[in-house]
C-alpha cells in the first residue's frame, strides 16, 4: 500500500514541487520513497512495504525504460499473471505485483484491467509516445485525484497532494457542498476542491497532447439467474469467499482484521489465518453503542488474540479535526471518526488488515432494503392518491408515529432512495444554503443510473445505487483514509471481483427472507460461525452523537462552529442554531444533520481557513 503522485508536463522545478506533494503524504507509505523525472514526465511515490520487502520499490520501469510506473493497492492474481507474461517473452527484474502492471499494460492495453484482480490505482508514463494511462479499481477501493494547473496535468493517491502545486486557489465547490448535504458524502466526479477530480470507480484515463479522456470499463449491474436451490448457492457462496480471503492473506508481513461481532467481519475473522483481531466500542459494554462484548465473545471463541478500546467523548471531539483532515474532503459519515481508533489501535501490532466492507451492497445487508417488501401493498393504490396521502403526511409533525411510513410509501423507489444516507431534502438543503449553486436535485443526479437498472426489482435497484455511489462515495473513501492514517493496509475481501461475479446472480429471495436481511449469506456464515454472530441484526459502525450533541461539551463545539464566519458565509446560520437547539431539547432527532454540516465547517476551517 502506497502513495502516488505525479505531473505531466513542461515544469522546471517539477522534483521539487513532487518532494512537497509526498511529503503530505508520507503516513501512506513511510518506509521508502523513489522519484521519477524526464523532461516531460515527474512520479512520486511512497512506500507502505507489503510484498517483495527487498526489491518492489517505485517508481518502476520496464526493461527498456521507456515506461514508468506508480501503483497503490494490491493485485492478487499476479503470480498467475506474471508466469504468462514471462511465457510471452517479458523480462522480469523483482517478483513484486507492481512489475505485472507495467509488462501487462505492454502486452494487453487497456485490456489488461479485465484481467487484475486486486484494488488498485495506478499510473504510466509512456516516454516514447508522450502519453499517460491511469486507472482504478472497480468498486473504488483505491483513490485517484487529479486537476490541470499552469498547463500540467496533476495527479496524487489524496487532494492535499494536488494542493501543494504552486499557484493552485484553493475554491470551494459549492455545488458539491449542495449535493454532500444530501448524500454524507462527496457525491460528484469534481470534489469539494474546484478544479480538482477524482476519476470514478471502474474507470481508466488517458492523457495526451493536454487532453483527458476518461472511460468506464467495468459496471456492477445486477443480473439475477434464477434455478439454483439454496444449498447450490450456498456451496458456491462459501467456495468463492474462502478462496478469496485465501488470496488476500497474500502478505511478507503479519495481518490482522477488523471486528465488530456482526456477521461481516466475524466471517472473515473465522475463515483467515491471522491472529489477531480489533475492535473498539462507546461507552460501557452493555450500551447499545458497543460492541466490543460480542466481539470478545467471538475472538475468544475463534481463538485470536483481541485488542480493544473503548473511545471517550473527549477523545472523540479531539480527534475530529484530524479525521477531517485525512479524509481530505467533509464526511457527514460519525463513523469514520470509530474507524480512524481502529485503525490506530491495529497500527500498533500489524501493517495490514482484513475488513468486511461490501458484504452488505453485494449480499443485501442493509435494514432499508426491506423497505420494498414493507411497501408493497402501497403500489396497489393509484398513484394520485398515493401522492395526496403523501402531501397530507408531509404536514403532520416530525416524529409522529407514521409519518415517515406514509412519506416512503407516496413515492417511487426512484424518487425515495438516494442510497443508505438521506440528510437534507433537496428542499430542504436550499433552506438553509445563502447561495444558490444549481446543483440538480439528487433524484435528477441519480437518473441515469436508475435508468439503467430499470429492468430490476426495487430492491436490486437499491443495491446498484449504494454500488456505485455510497460504497465508493462513503464506506471505501472512508476506509482508506483512515486506514492510511496509520500507515495501516486495509484489504476488502468480499469486494473482490470473483465474489462479484457470484452476488451479481444472487435472487431476490436469497438476500431477503423472511424479513431478513443477506439470507444465503447468513445460511453460509453458519458453517463457521456459531448463530449468534451469523443471526446478529446489522448495526453499522453505531456512534453516540445524538446523545453527545446533548452534552454540553459537545453542544459548545457544535455552537462554536455554526456560529462561526464560514457558517454566516454558507449557511443562515439561525436555521442550524434552531436544529441543534431543538435536538438538545428532544423535540426531533436532526443529530445527521447537525453533524453533516458540523463536518463540513470543521473540514472548512482545516483546509480554507487555516
Amino acid at each position: 500500500m502506497c502513495g502516488i503522485c505525479g505531473i505531466i508536463g513542461k515544469k522546471n522545478d517539477k522534483e521539487e514541487i513532487l518532494k512537497r506533494m509526498m511529503g503530505v503524504m508520507k503516513h501512506r507509505g513511510p518506509d521508502s520513497e523513489g522519484i521519477y523525472c524526464t523532461d516531460d514526465a515527474a512520479f512520486g511515490f511512497c512506500r507502505l512495504s507489503i510484498i517483495d520487502l527487498e526489491d518492489g520499490s517505485q517508481p518502476m520501469k520496464n526493461e527498456t525504460e521507456d515506461m514508468a510506473l506508480v501503483f497503490n493497492g494490491e493485485i492478487y492474481n499476479y503470480q498467475s499473471l506474471r508466469k504468462k507474461l514471462i511465457d510471452k517473452d517479458h523480462i522480469f527484474r523483482n517478483h513484486s505485483d507492481s512489475e505485472v502492471l507495467i509488462h501487462g499494460y505492454e502486452e494487453f492495453g487497456e485490456v489488461l484491467l479485465d484481467k487484475l484482480r486486486g484494488m488498485f490505482a495506478f499510473a504510466i508514463w509512456d516516454e516514447t509516445k508522450k502519453c499517460l494511462f491511469a486507472a482504478r479499481d472497480y468498486f473504488g477501493i483505491k483513490p485517484f485525484y487529479y486537476a490541470m494547473i499552469d498547463g500540467c496535468f496533476v495527479f496524487a493517491s489524496e487532494i492535499k497532494c494536488i494542493l501543494e502545486f504552486p499557484g493552485f486557489k484553493r475554491e470551494v465547490n459549492a455545488e458539491a457542498l449542495e449535493q454532500y448535504l444530501s448524500f454524507q458524502y462527496s457525491a460528484l466526479s469534481e470534489t469539494f476542491f474546484k478544479g480538482i477530480y477524482k476519476l470514478m470507480p471502474g474507470h481508466y484515463l488517458n492523457y495526451e497532447n493536454q487532453r483527458i479522456v476518461t472511460k468506464q470499463y467495468f459496471d456492477p449491474m445486477l443480473q439475477p439467474e434464477r434455478g439454483k436451490s439454496d444449498e447450490e448457492w450456498i456451496e458456491q457462496l462459501d467456495k468463492t469467499i474462502q478462496n478469496t480471503v485465501k488470496q488476500h492473506m497474500v502478505s511478507d508481513v503479519e495481518v490482522g482484521t477488523f471486528l465488530s461481532g456482526g456477521v461481516d467481519s466475524s466471517l472473515i475473522a473465522a475463515t483467515f489465518t491471522g491472529k489477531k483481531a480489533f475492535t473498539v466500542g462507546f461507552m460501557d459494554e452493555d450500551s447499545k453503542y458497543n460492541e466490543t462484548r460480542d466481539a470478545k465473545r467471538l475472538a475468544k471463541h475463534l481463538q485470536l488474540d483481541h485488542y480493544c478500546k473503548n473511545i471517550s467523548e473527549e477523545e472523540y471531539w479531539e480527534a475530529v479535526p484530524k479525521v477531517m483532515y485525512h479524509l481530505d474532503e467533509p464526511s457527514g459519515d460519525a463513523a469514520a471518526v470509530a474507524l480512524y481508533f481502529v485503525a490506530q489501535e491495529a497500527s500498533n501490532h500489524v501493517k495490514v488488515v482484513t475488513s468486511g466492507e461490501g458484504a452488505d451492497e453485494l449480499f443485501g445487508g442493509y435494514n432499508i432494503y426491506l423497505e420494498p417488501g414493507v411497501l408493497c401493498w402501497f403500489s396497489w393504490i393509484p398513484k394520485w392518491i398515493r401522492k395526496r396521502v403523501g402531501a397530507l403526511a408531509c404536514k403532520l409533525p416530525e416524529g409522529m408515529k407514521g409519518r415517515g411510513y406514509l412519506i416512503r410509501g407516496s413515492k417511487s423507489v426512484e424518487e425515495r432512495f438516494i442510497g443508505n444516507a438521506n440528510i437534507f431534502s433537496a428542499k430542504e438543503r436550499k433552506e438553509i444554503l445563502k447561495q444558490e449553486t444549481g446543483a440538480v436535485t439528487p433524484q435528477e443526479l441519480l437518473k441515469n443510473h436508475y435508468r439503467k437498472a430499470a429492468d430490476l426489482s426495487n430492491m436490486n435497484k437499491m443495491q446498484y445505487i449504494d454500488l456505485t455511489w455510497w460504497l465508493p462515495g462513503d464506506i471505501l473513501q472512508k476506509a482508506d483514509r483512515m486506514s492510511m492514517a496509520h500507515s495501516l493496509e486495509l484489504r476488502v475481501p468480499f469486494l473482490d471481483k470473483e465474489v462479484f461475479k457470484v452476488a451479481r446472480k444472487l435472487p431476490l429471495k436469497a438476500k431477503i427472507r423472511h424479513h431478513k436481511t443477506k439470507y444465503l449469506f447468513r445460511a453460509a456464515s453458519l458453517r463457521y460461525l456459531p448463530q449468534l454472530s451469523s443471526k446478529k441484526k446489522k448495526l453499522g459502525f453505531p456512534v453516540p452523537i445524538r446523545e453527545w450533541i446533548k452534552e454540553e461539551s459537545g453542544y459548545r463545539q457544535v455552537k462554536e462552529r455554526f456560529t462561526s464566519e464560514a457558517a454566516a458565509a454558507w449557511f443562515y446560520t439561525d436555521k442550524l442554531m434552531k436544529l441543534l437547539d431543538q435536538h438538545r431539547q428532544g423535540t426531533g432527532d436532526y443529530s445527521r444533520k447537525i453533524w453533516t454540516v458540523y463536518a463540513f465547517l470543521v473540514w472548512h476551517q482545516i483546509f480554507l481557513e487555516a
